[in-house]
């Protein structure tokens, strides 16, 4: 195995003082998750809004003509998209005609791993068996070898002779309309290109191998050294697609709605304005759920957190610690719920009072009626 264990102790009275600065980072945890649930109420309801006026105020056009009455309008259209422009990769004497064409670079590296676990001992002290293990991959992220506990040996360079880019067309069409680079970064998908020798420029010739349709400047492709990379390329191909977008003279900009939120809705596919806009609110309502599960979890944590240095003295006998612990998570879940559904009913009060009004009406007649329903009955003699 490449790599070390290392068993480390820590005294109760260690561990004690150190939960008690967990008290400090729960409260901030717990304070940070309401103004984080409250506000993605707000970002929810002003995106559905804005959504809403979107759907009502979109028209959909045709491609062949741009007309000047829809200046400034939020329009949809669907069309091929196509380029005029061929696109090129000096380098590597990489020429294709495209939408996009992307070179993405990885490097053979080292990377440390690291796996512990802790185990409670009578006293209430802990020992941790801590095994960090170092692995070669390939990877497109530059892993900072200064940072391994054990540098000597598992070094990785700090430059690459060639990065990942990413190269739009500055010409995309549909029919009359001309595409800018946001919208067009936002279509289709790339389709991988076969690398072969005879396009590589004198400079690289002899250097770089083709395998497995990787671009290798690497002595064996098969077994790689550190410090080897390898390059492979994609080309996104004329497609069609479906915006939603505002008209500027015979291109498109984002759509400013009256609440300030920006519309630019790009997909591929021929897709209808109404199932754009469903899709996109659909995309909100998901969206809007994991941030309330995010500050849910950040709330709870938080909370508990508070209760660790009686988690710790409990832990003198690890096993009325871990039923404290539990004890503490269950309790933290159960004040934490409401506190979560209370942030989310206020933040619904202030961003939608009439909804939340009219809500809170048929809940209370609920109640009301249910609870008449139970006297009416309780009250019936019996036959």
């Amino acid at each position: 195995m490449d790599g070390f264990v290392e068993v480390t102790s820590e005294s109760w009275l260690s561990r004690l003082f150190g939960s008690i600065k967990s008290v400090v980072v729960g409260l901030i945890l717990f304070l940070a998750a309401i103004p984080l649930l409250f506000w993605n109420e707000g970002r929810a309801v002003k995106t559905a809004r804005a959504l809403e006026e979107g759907a009502a105020a979109v028209r959909s056009v045709t491609t062949d003509r741009v007309s000047p009455e829809n200046e400034g309008k939020l329009i949809h259209l669907t069309g091929e998209a196509v380029s005029s422009v061929t696109l090129t990769d000096p380098a590597f004497g990489i020429s294709e005609s495209g939408l996009r064409l992307e070179r993405k670079v990885e490097m053979f590296q080292w990377d440390e791993e690291t796996k512990s676990n802790t185990r409670k001992k009578i006293g209430g002290g802990t020992e941790t068996v801590k095994e960090t293990t170092y692995v070669t991959k390939w990877s497109s992220n530059k892993i900072s070898s200064s940072k391994f506990k054990q540098g000597t040996g598992h070094q990785n360079p700090t430059s690459w002779a060639y990065d990942s880019t990413e190269t739009i067309s500055p010409s995309v069409t549909i029919g009359a309309f001309s595409l800018p680079a946001s919208v067009t970064g936002k279509i289709g998908s790339g389709q991988p290109l076969q690398a072969t020798e005879g396009t590589l420029p004198a400079e690289l010739q002899g250097r770089v191998k083709v395998a497995d349709g990787y671009y290798y400047l690497s002595a064996s492709p098969s077994t790689p050294t550190v410090g080897d990379l390898r390059v492979r390329f994609s080309i996104v191909r004329p497609t069609v697609a479906s915006i939603v977008a505002k008209q500027s003279g015979n291109s498109l900009t984002p759509y400013t709605t009256k609440n300030g939120r920006t519309i630019e809705l790009v997909e591929t596919g021929p897709k209808s304005a109404d199932a754009m806009f469903t899709s996109a609110k659909e995309g909100n309502a998901a969206l809007t759920w994991i941030l309330r599960l995010v500050g849910f979890v950040v709330m709870w944590t938080g909370f508990g957190m508070i209760f660790k240095p009686l988690v710790v003295m409990a832990d003198l006998i690890p096993f009325l610690g871990s039923i404290l612990g539990f004890g503490a998570a269950v309790f933290s879940f159960i004040v934490t719920a409401p506190i979560t559904l209370v942030t989310i009913a206020v933040g619904w009060i202030f961003y939608r009072p009439l909804l939340a009004i009219l809500l809170l009406l048929g809940a209370g007649a609920v109640v009301v009626g249910g609870i008449a329903l139970a006297l009416m009955f309780g009250k019936r003699k019996p036959a």
